[in-house]
């Protein structure tokens, strides 16, 4: 009888072998070679729980919102969540109410000057909401010929004549950034909107996983995340520097998502997840990671769970490290955002916003 069990075992085992060496799959990794990781032991990354006195708020009003935005006339959030809803959420988390649903899944928010809303929807496009009452109106969903997959974040120049906004890549859905960070082939774009006429131009591609954009000081550059390179990219906009980058922050200890600028000196980097040591170590080897793009289907990738928040100066230096990673910590932090002295995070896999008062305090 054992002879039939083993003969079974070793035939699916090599069925199993076949699809994993053989399947195929729409990824083309691309190698590369990955930085040497930051440790978390010791060094500017080192481990603390300076995160460890967060607060939650908002809960139980919407799943994951991913990203916050202030609204100048009443100081409340907006954020979006996975059911399609953008919510105006009042500072303490007490109220909120729904402004709209989009009909796909609202990530990056922008204001107006005129108080209407631009959402970065991955699934819809670059769409606008213009009052409670009023539809969603897209907005986007192609340039040049070339669908959005995946549009991630939006920002609003003080004029409310640009708006600049990423689309994570143009390869990938929503829901399969893992395998656009496995293939690392350069997919994400970020792109100028000119609100009064509908114009889009490119102003950069070759991004690996475009996340996060903000304006930086006096609206000279963009600082945009390439999530899928650890690293933070500085996009001058002037007339004669115009596209041109240069890197922020180099080699970050997990993959950036939000970014936000504090309006005076600091910009906060929002870092979900630590980097994964085997596939930093697979970055030079296509084949390897082929492998693990066929396995995506049947396994899920781990994540590992640590809450961090990490801010810069202006020139790109670490200034704050904010880290935990104990129980019931508020983690996979996808936006950070500092208001008078007090950090409010949101997260793509929580059921809830959180607040750290006075951070600055915390040790």
């Amino acid at each position: 009888m054992k002879k039939p069990f083993m003969v079974t075992g070793l035939c699916l085992f090599g069925v199993f072998l076949s699809y994993l060496l053989f399947m195929p799959t729409p990824g083309k990794p691309v190698a590369w070679k990955a930085p040497n990781a930051p440790s978390f032991e010791s060094g500017p990354y080192a481990s603390n729980e300076r995160l460890k006195m967060t607060r939650r708020i908002a809960t139980g009003i919407g799943y994951g919102p991913e990203a916050l935005v202030i609204e100048p006339s009443t100081g409340d959030f907006l954020t979006g969540f996975a059911d399609g809803a953008v919510a105006r959420v009042g500072r303490d988390g007490q109220r909120s109410e729904i402004l709209r649903k989009t009909g796909g899944r609202p990530l990056g928010l922008a204001i107006c000057p005129d108080g209407s809303v631009l959402v970065a929807d991955a699934i819809k496009g670059l769409v606008r909401i213009r009052s409670k009452d009023a539809p969603a109106e897209v907005l986007a969903t192609e340039a040049n010929g070339v669908p959005f997959k995946f549009v991630d974040s939006v920002v609003v120049d003080a004029a409310g004549r640009y708006a600049y906004f990423t689309d994570s890549s143009s390869k990938w859905s929503y829901g399969h950034y893992n395998e656009d960070i496995i293939e690392h082939g350069g997919y994400g774009r970020l792109f100028r909107y000119e609100l009064a006429n509908g114009k889009i131009t490119l102003i950069k591609d070759g991004i690996n996983f475009a996340n996060g954009v903000i304006l930086g000081p006096n609206e000279a550059y963009l600082l945009v995340n390439e999530s899928g390179s650890y690293r933070t990219l500085r996009v001058w906009l002037s007339q004669t520097r115009f596209g041109q980058t240069e890197v922020f922050a180099d080699n970050l200890p997990g993959f950036p998502d939000n970014i936000s600028f504090n309006g005076k000196d600091r910009v906060w980097i929002a870092l979900p997840a630590p980097r994964d040591g085997i596939l930093d170590a697979l970055s030079g080897s296509p084949f390897a990671r082929k492998i693990i793009l066929r396995l995506l289907p049947v396994l899920e990738f781990p994540v590992k769970h640590r809450a961090m928040a990490m801010a810069y100066d202006l020139d790109g230096h670490l200034v704050a490290n904010l880290q935990y990673k104990g129980e019931g910590a508020y983690d996979f932090i996808t936006q950070i955002t500092e208001v008078d002295g007090d950090l409010y995070f949101g997260s793509l896999l929580q059921n809830s916003l959180a607040t750290l008062p006075k951070w600055q305090q915390t040790k």
